[in-house]
């Protein structure tokens, strides 16, 4: 399909396309379909790939994807650097802007559910915390985090396994920024829902095509450069990668794990999606004709 080079919306008010769902549920294709009739830009929202090198392992849309559309939240910082769901929303926000100024569509595009939603909800975050604070937590146990909270009458937060939420709970001193009930305006929002079985299948699929396409020698490389405790190294594959390098994994062993926890980590995406009652679930080729039609509707109003 070629790619339009006409403007559909005369304003500079296109509407904000998100496309949510749990990891290979097939968002990326749709969204380069959707933006290519609709002179789109695809902002990518990934906790992972904002991280420059991580290429194969965080399953980045690849270099042919990106000359076809416009991509941006690609390559933001390097591994290691600290990057947060405020910084997304601040960057995403800007980039939305200048979309819409060229008399393009934005399209949000992910499966990390806070920064979706800290772009769909306007999410007020706290101001930014003391650097040696942030430090003194980072080298807390789980353990020491939830003596503390226990000790300073912070609440835990709803996600408590998860040591990056208690320590921004920590720092924000137990206050929960009050957030929209309702998403902005001029907004569509559609969940690719995928059968478990189609979705494994799915799964598995890209775990060999990783393998094929280098990511043991990319995950040893960046575990090189950067180091291996790292928040860019702990992505489900490249601590796998680690281990078999290590010779405490078959790679038989590691790519079955691989499957297992990156269907963990869909089911966890699901579960906070699904508290988004706004969200229009349909099939990867109901949610393509929904939305040609919504853009048809807004082209013509």
């Amino acid at each position: 399909m070629k790619r339009k080079t006409h403007f559909p919306f005369p304003s500079t008010q296109s509407p904000l396309i998100a496309i949510v769902g749990p990891t290979a549920s097939g968002k990326t294709s749709l969204a380069i379909d959707i933006a290519m009739r609709c002179n789109g830009e695809i902002i990518c929202a990934d906790s992972r790939s904002i991280y420059k090198g991580a290429d194969i392992g965080t399953a980045k849309p690849s270099l042919k994807e990106q000359d076809r559309v416009p991509h941006w939240g690609l390559d933001l910082v390097n591994p290691g650097d600290y990057f947060t769901a405020a910084d997304f929303k601040t960057y995403a926000n800007h980039r939305i802007a200048e979309i819409r100024s060229r008399h393009h569509t934005p399209l949000l595009v992910g499966g990390t559910g806070l920064y979706i939603d800290s772009v769909l909800f306007d999410y007020q975050f706290a101001s930014p915390v003391d650097e040696d604070m942030r430090i003194k937590l980072q080298h807390m146990t789980i353990s020491q985090l939830y003596n503390y909270c226990e000790k300073h009458g912070i609440t835990l937060p709803e996600n408590q396994k998860n040591k990056r939420y208690i320590e921004r709970i920590i720092e924000r001193n137990g206050d929960t920024p009050t957030n929209r009930t309702k998403p902005i305006n001029n907004c569509i929002v559609v969940g690719i829902a995928t059968e478990k079985s189609i979705l494994l299948s799915r799964i598995s699929t890209r775990c060999e095509q990783l393998f094929k396409h280098g990511v043991a020698e990319e995950a040893m490389a960046l575990g090189d450069k950067y180091g291996w405790d790292n928040e860019a190294m702990k992505s489900n594959i490249y601590p796998l990668i680690r281990k078999y390098h290590e010779g405490q994994m078959s790679l038989t062993d590691v790519k079955d794990k691989f499957v297992t926890l990156d269907w963990r980590l869909a089911k966890r995406q699901m579960t906070w999606f699904k508290r988004n009652k706004f969200i229009r679930w349909l099939s990867l080729q109901d949610a393509k004709h929904y939305l040609i039609e919504q853009l048809a509707c807004t082209e013509q109003s």
